[in-house]
């Protein structure tokens, strides 16, 4: 095993660390922010096509921007577009449907070509090897030759979360992910048992870092070892509450032999 140190001061002694994805080894916030924006558009689009009134359609505007969490065009990093699931993002567009008048049928529909429609347009786009956050390489590279094992734990989708890593060019760092198409996802304890299954650990053997209390709560309810909350990959820092340990930069944290060579 090997210690963990936070700003040069041990905190545990571990063998593996799961990692968050957005807003945590990824700054994300532009990307989400063109999505959701986009999203908006085109449910506007639709409201209008169906002769919506334009009270209603600033309604659905103003409506759908609180539900996604964002403000003055920066993103809540508490809020449900940082956190929760492209499955939970599409709820929500359809309960806003629903309360402008929809049934659940249409609203659900209408929310999921949406949501195929407004992704067209960004796909061509790529800067994540812009995006990943400073200092995180050196201490992977440092985490791999130590022979810590790594995982990704997000609530993006497998295929989503192998293009990034493999776009990102670290996909060798991270052979272990659970995505929110396996059962169950996160933020269920489970998921994080489940992935140190998968690593070959116990999650007491393991730290898990991620930005939001969801994230922390899951750690503890696991029994991971160290729950660490990342505050810088957003431009407003996320409001964290249950974590052991808080960090700003990646550098902050380096490993140490627990034995003597």
């Amino acid at each position: 095993m090997e210690e963990l140190l936070l700003r040069g001061n041990p905190i545990g002694k571990i063998n593996g660390i799961l990692f968050d994805k957005d807003g945590t080894i990824v700054n994300s916030e532009k990307r989400l922010l063109d999505i959701s924006l986009s999203r908006v558009h085109e449910a506007k689009k639709l409201f209008k096509s169906e002769n919506y009134s334009s009270e209603i359609i600033k309604e659905l505007e103003k409506l759908l921007l609180k539900a996604y969490g964002i403000n003055d065009n920066k993103i809540n990093p508490n809020g449900s577009l940082a956190i929760a699931s492209k499955k939970d993002s599409l709820i929500c567009t359809a309960t806003v449907f629903c309360i402008l008048g929809k049934s659940w049928s249409s609203a659900f529909e209408d929310a999921t070509n949406i949501f195929e429609a407004a992704t067209k347009p960004l796909l061509n786009r790529n800067n994540t090897n812009k995006r990943i956050l400073p200092g995180l390489i050196p201490l992977i590279k440092n985490a791999q030759r130590r022979n810590i094992k790594l995982g990704l734990i997000s609530n993006d989708t497998r295929m989503g979360i192998k293009e990034f890593l493999k776009s990102a060019g670290i996909e060798q760092y991270f052979p272990f992910i659970w995505s929110s198409d396996d059962y169950p996802p996160k933020p269920n304890p489970s998921s994080v048992k489940n992935l140190c299954k998968l690593m070959k650990l116990k999650s007491s053997e393991c730290a898990l870092i991620g930005d939001a209390d969801t994230d922390m709560r899951m750690a503890s309810q696991s029994g991971v070892l160290i729950a660490l909350g990342y505050t810088a990959g957003w431009r407003t820092p996320p409001s964290l509450y249950e974590h052991h340990h808080l960090i700003t930069h990646w550098s902050e944290l380096t490993f140490q032999s627990s034995y003597k060579i």
